[in-house]
């Protein structure tokens, strides 16, 4: 089978780091995601993949953040048999497979044009699953979306890329366009952002590519009246966390006992509209 040469930079690049760290998880017994897709698209990526020392230490996390996701969409999924689901910064996430949602729902992964081209050569394609080449920050794609069914938003591992800004306008234009919905995020604190940029920038030898904390989940209502925070765990407590091997857990639960490290990274969830 011909392998697919990918060339991405900075933060495109480090989907490959979270893809790469999934398979290496799928290969571990036990697997915390069992992401079986990823082994088989990494086998099919012409990559480097030396390049990217710190994957094996963030396999485990990145899978177990995954699985904590994947949760509460199929929460969501479980409640509306017929839904629209923007999977915004996909990269090279295989959520939609790993989830196989139902032929009530329509599904759109976003990503830029560079990684949705990639995405189209290593991914098979599936009914009622739709890629869009753009930046999640442009205002026109989502005009390609309907706005008749209830919405879920996944932004898993994208609101640290982007300015501030970006990310309140981002989220109020889905607000705006969508009647009622479920909107996925994970928050990384200050502290946490100044870690992973100087891990990165050793890793993939890149500058700083991070620039938003969240450490507050109430910042996005304060801008975004229409969102309504629901639920929030830190990803030191996630339930997910008891899967890690051993050694981390051990690791996650001496962090519990420092406030700074207890909190340097939040999963959220909010909800706007009648979500009934």
């Amino acid at each position: 089978m011909e392998q697919v040469k990918v060339r991405l930079d900075e933060a495109m690049e480090t989907s490959l780091l979270t893809l790469f760290g999934k398979a290496i998880d799928a290969r571990r017994k036990p697997s915390i995601l069992g992401d079986t897709m990823a082994v088989a698209a990494i086998d099919r990526v012409d990559y480097d993949f030396t390049r990217l020392k710190s994957a094996g230490r963030v396999a485990p996390n990145a899978a177990a953040r995954a699985k904590h996701f994947d949760n509460w969409a199929r929460e969501f999924l479980a409640a509306h048999e017929r839904a629209t689901v923007l999977h915004l910064g996909a990269g090279l996430d295989t959520r939609v497979w790993r989830l196989d949602p139902g032929p009530g729902v329509t599904w759109y992964d976003v990503d830029f044009p560079k990684v949705v081209d990639i995405r189209r050569q290593i991914f098979p394609d599936r009914d009622n699953y739709h890629l869009i080449g753009a930046s999640v920050t442009a205002p026109e794609w989502l005009d390609k979306v309907p706005a008749d069914l209830p919405t879920l938003i996944v932004a898993e591992g994208l609101t640290m890329y982007l300015r501030p800004e970006e990310g309140h306008e981002l989220f109020r234009r889905i607000t705006d366009r969508f009647p009622s919905g479920t909107l996925l995020i994970d928050g990384q604190s200050r502290l946490a952002l100044r870690m992973i940029n100087k891990k990165l920038s050793r890793s993939l030898g890149s500058g700083q590519i991070m620039h938003w904390p969240i450490e507050d989940p109430q910042e996005l209502v304060h801008v975004n009246p229409k969102l309504r925070f629901v639920d929030g765990v830190s990803a030191m407590t996630a339930p997910t966390t008891a899967q890690l091997p051993g050694g981390m857990r051990i690791v996650v639960a001496i962090s519990r006992l420092v406030p700074a490290l207890r909190n340097i990274g939040f999963y959220l969830r909010y909800e706007f509209g009648d979500t009934r």
